[in-house]
């Protein structure tokens, strides 16, 4: 993917996944790439179409949301770009979790009975429903891993204030409640998930994607119960198949470990799975849309010219 000079741009940012663009101080361009990230690492290839999946839920979900709380999301003028109002942004991600399972999991299978402060009942198997839903944060890393943070801690070291946690934890909760309704009516489970958050002035704005598989867990709701039931693995659609691919081939981002080789089968394999989360969960034929640089760079100055 070329990287832009747009007008009145102050500054380029190239993430793990997306590329952002500040224009003016007060707008993001937001360019979300093929690129896939797994423990902290991007992967040595790119998944076909994957960035127009994860734009395409996100604004969908933005939209269907904005009742909750106010949004970042201006204009969607190419399939793989999102152009909104720029944050300032909370330095934590709130991870949200409703069923025990991925990092929740490993970490109570080590016999641990706390996870971001928040206390873990027993008893539990993997992919069991908590009674309700928990919030486990993470600290928000430049570089390298994510750190798990409580709320204490947050306060304490000025993340945010005691009114903004309450804030940001009524908007995540009210938020995966809509995304759980959402998931239902498909026949998906919402499991967990992460919301990004930030500041205009003293108002707090939802940032960045949400409810897409890469920011989100999904099982399949026919026949969890008896899976669970069975102590069968459940069926999911999300992005933690890499990881599980991954950690099976001995790679988790540590140190002196490799990344396995990617086959063009496997980069399929992932294309198609991420396609099948998007029809699923927006319940619409995906449209795969193909714009060259040039089409796209059009795009983006002629909405930019809008605001």
């Amino acid at each position: 993917m070329a990287i832009f000079q747009l007008p009145r741009q102050t500054q380029f940012y190239k993430g793990k996944v997306r590329d952002v663009y500040s224009i003016s101080n007060d707008l993001l361009v937001m360019i979300a790439s093929n690129r896939i990230s797994a423990f902290d690492v991007v992967l040595p290839k790119e998944i076909p179409f994957k960035g127009q999946v994860l734009n395409q839920i996100a604004a969908y979900m933005l939209n269907a949301t904005k009742d909750i709380c106010p949004n970042w999301l201006l204009d969607v003028p190419a399939p793989n770009v999102s152009i909104g109002k720029k944050c300032q942004p909370f330095k934590i991600e709130m991870v949200v979790r409703g069923n025990l399972t991925g990092h929740a999991w490993r970490t109570y299978s080590e016999g641990k009975r706390k996870l971001c402060g928040v206390v873990l009942p027993d008893g539990l198997k993997e992919n069991d429903y908590f009674p309700l839903p928990i919030i486990t944060p993470s600290t928000k890393a430049e570089a390298g891993h994510d750190e798990d943070i409580s709320k204490e801690d947050i306060i304490a070291q000025k993340i945010a204030t005691e009114k903004e946690w309450s804030v940001l934890e009524k908007y995540a909760l009210k938020l995966f409640e809509r995304g759980k309704s959402i998931a239902a009516k498909r026949g998906l489970i919402l499991v967990d998930t992460k919301y990004e958050f930030g500041k205009i002035g003293d108002e707090i704005y939802l940032m960045d994607e949400i409810h897409t598989p890469d920011s989100s867990r999904y099982f399949y709701a026919n026949g969890f119960e008896e899976r669970q039931l069975k102590g069968e693995k459940q069926k999911q659609l999300s992005k933690e198949f890499v990881r599980e691919w991954l950690i099976e081939n001995n790679f988790m981002g540590k140190e002196g470990q490799s990344v396995p080789e990617m086959t063009d089968e496997w980069v399929n394999t992932i294309s198609k799975r991420y396609i099948e989360l998007y029809e699923k969960v927006i319940g619409d034929d995906f449209v795969a849309e193909n714009m060259s640089d040039e089409e796209t760079y059009e795009s983006i100055v002629h909405s930019l010219n809008a605001f």
